[in-house]
């Protein structure tokens, strides 16, 4: 993805990272930050993606794999059409 206009390098990172997910991916808030260079940062992987319009936001998930309730109606159908099974608990199945 090109560079987004204000972002910091870590922002940055994030973008590359969650755009280089293909459809049924899903990976963690945790797995983000660290593949971005800053292991324990997922508060600030999640205000990124809250940041940058465009980017694939449901293929990252809290580390239990259980979406947030405010975010499953959305998330957990964006997923479902993926392929990925979210369950009656609003947990992830991969």
């Amino acid at each position: 993805m090109p560079p987004e206009d204000g972002l910091t390098g870590f922002q940055q990172s994030v973008v590359d990272v969650v755009a280089a997910l293909g459809p049924g991916d899903v990976v963690t808030y945790g797995e983000v930050a660290m593949e971005a260079g800053a292991p324990g940062a997922a508060q600030a992987v999640a205000n990124t993606l809250r940041r940058v319009p465009g980017l694939a936001w449901w293929r990252v998930v809290p580390s239990g794999g259980r979406l947030y309730r405010t975010h499953a109606p959305v998330q957990g159908q964006l997923l479902e059409a993926e392929g990925v099974h979210v369950d009656e608990h609003r947990r992830v199945h991969p």
